[in-house]
């Protein structure tokens, strides 16, 4: 790519002199500066502009045509034009990548990254911004090791754009602070729903019937067979168990964060097998919301069940795939997604955390 202007000229200049004078390929030497505008550095623009010019100036002397010192005015003046377009564009470039060095900080710091292994728990994750320039958005996660077990969060924040961004940013700031003296994910919910009600009445914004976000609390300790999953408004988990996976909707509903007092009602968790070789699907909306051309959502279920005993790592990198040819590269939505896997006590002391 880097090179086209380059070969441009030099196949404009092969034309011009290998055919009659009569047909003049000279006039096309404009556009090689025009288009290493979108390449090429300023002085670099100039510069193929300038060695344009000067060879149409010594074609004129011996094919004596005198419409070739027009081209060569024609070449200066597009030259010109051409160098400033590359100044602007080098310009954008340039904020561009200062935004998107901001980007980074902000999801380093917004979304922290998990350990690929927990003591008896493998964990890997999936997130893509609905933005093409955006690195976060307003889905998040996150992991605590706490003396009460693995708990993780998984949430959809309702919205798009910044206002999405700081009320995620609220989330996990609490679930990071209270997920280590939380006595239960109940209580943990309703520090959550607390903090993003504080949130809300601090500045300016949407009320709070329009400012929440769906999420799912999950426990993981360290012995046992089982797991905790607590069900804020959001997807179903899907558990792969004895080979099989099923959705796990909750008996009993729990409001979104932040809708406890508006729709009433409590935090409830509910207990689920989890033993060696199963395995966690926690997912935002995104992920069974991605249509294809005709409309029709994305079977995450379904898609799901035919790769059971796939590991976490290559069971995402497989679903992202998937996403991108269901939606012919048309993702609209923030995704995130976390496959968490218990492995067995000798698997864990072997493998190295992180």
């Amino acid at each position: 790519m880097l090179w086209t202007p380059a070969v441009l000229t030099a196949v404009i200049a092969l034309l011009a002199i290998f055919t009659p004078p009569e047909v003049p390929f000279t006039r096309l030497l404009p556009a090689a500066p025009a288009l290493a505008a979108s390449l090429w550095s300023v002085a670099a623009t100039l510069g193929l502009g300038v060695i344009c010019a000067l060879g149409v100036i010594a074609y004129s002397m011996f094919a004596d045509h005198d419409s070739t010192l027009y081209t060569a005015g024609a070449i200066g003046a597009v030259t010109l034009a051409a160098a400033y377009a590359s100044h602007l564009r080098l310009q954008r470039e340039d904020t561009l990548a200062e935004v998107r060095a901001v980007a980074d900080t902000t999801q380093r710091v917004l979304l922290r990254p998990v350990p690929a292994r927990i003591g008896c728990v493998r964990i890997e994750t999936l997130y893509v911004a609905a933005a093409p320039q955006a690195r976060v958005g307003g889905d998040f996660y996150a992991v605590a090791d706490t003396a009460h077990g693995l708990r993780l969060i998984i949430g959809d924040v309702r919205g798009k754009g910044l206002d999405a961004v700081g009320v995620a940013s609220a989330v996990l700031g609490s679930f990071r602070e209270a997920a280590y003296d939380a006595p239960d994910l109940g209580v943990l919910a309703r520090r959550l729903d607390t903090t993003v009600g504080r949130y809300e009445a601090a500045g300016p914004g949407p009320d709070a019937s329009e400012l929440f976000a769906t999420a799912v609390l999950a426990e993981i300790p360290t012995h046992g067979s089982h797991a905790r999953i607590l069900s804020c408004g959001h997807p179903p988990v899907l558990l792969t168990h004895d080979g099989r996976i099923r959705s796990l909707t909750p008996r009993t509903s729990s409001p979104p964060i932040n809708l406890a007092t508006l729709l009433g009602g409590a935090y409830h968790a509910e207990e689920v097998p989890f033993v060696p070789g199963d395995q966690l699907l926690l997912y935002t909306d995104g992920v069974t919301e991605t249509r294809d051309g005709d409309g029709a959502f994305f079977p995450l279920a379904a898609w799901a069940g035919e790769r059971t005993s796939v590991p976490p790592r290559p069971l995402l990198d497989q679903l992202h795939r998937a996403l991108l040819q269901h939606s012919a590269g048309g993702l609209d939505d923030d995704i995130a997604v976390l496959a968490v896997r218990r492995t067995p006590p000798e698997a864990a002391g072997a493998a190295p955390k992180g």
